[in-house]
């Protein structure tokens, strides 16, 4: 099973097919569901704490918005779990909308930059046969994936 970096990362879609599959999806969706679910927590709708905008001093300079760095704060450490990612392009907003043009360049940037991990990069599909392609190709990357983890 590997870990794979989902993005959009709010997409339940991609989230969705990467657990049937058998790997551990990566993302936004599942942290913050997990800090909502924390007791204690008592920053709605928010879901950060004053602490993550520093965190995400780590992957994002002062000069770049708080916004930007908050989302870092929650990306940035899913990256570096990571052990693939999955990367659509040009998606439908109701896929999986990110917020910030910023955000979306730094994180597919430093997916790229990731070169000891298997990435795939697809587009959005606009119609049905490019739907079916697009399914396809997630699915071979994923059965991909578990075909390098079995001994051989």
């Amino acid at each position: 099973m590997s870990k794979v970096f989902i993005y959009p990362s709010t997409s339940l879609i991609l989230s969705d097919m990467v657990a049937r599959f058998g790997h551990e999806p990566l993302g936004a969706a599942i942290k913050i569901r997990e800090r909502i679910q924390t007791p204690g927590f008592d920053s709605p709708p928010l879901q950060m704490t004053p602490e993550d905008p520093k965190k995400g001093l780590k992957y994002a300079a002062v000069e770049v918005p708080a916004g930007v760095r908050g989302r870092m704060a929650i990306f940035g450490p899913l990256i570096e779990e990571a052990e693939a990612a999955v990367i659509v392009n040009d998606s439908d907003l109701a896929f999986g909308c990110m917020g910030c043009a910023r955000t979306d360049e730094l994180v597919k940037f430093m997916i790229r930059q990731r070169k000891d991990i298997p990435i795939l990069e697809i587009v959005y599909p606009s119609n049905e046969d490019e739907g079916l392609a697009f399914v396809d190709s997630i699915k071979n990357f994923l059965d991909g994936l578990s075909a390098k983890e079995v001994p051989k």
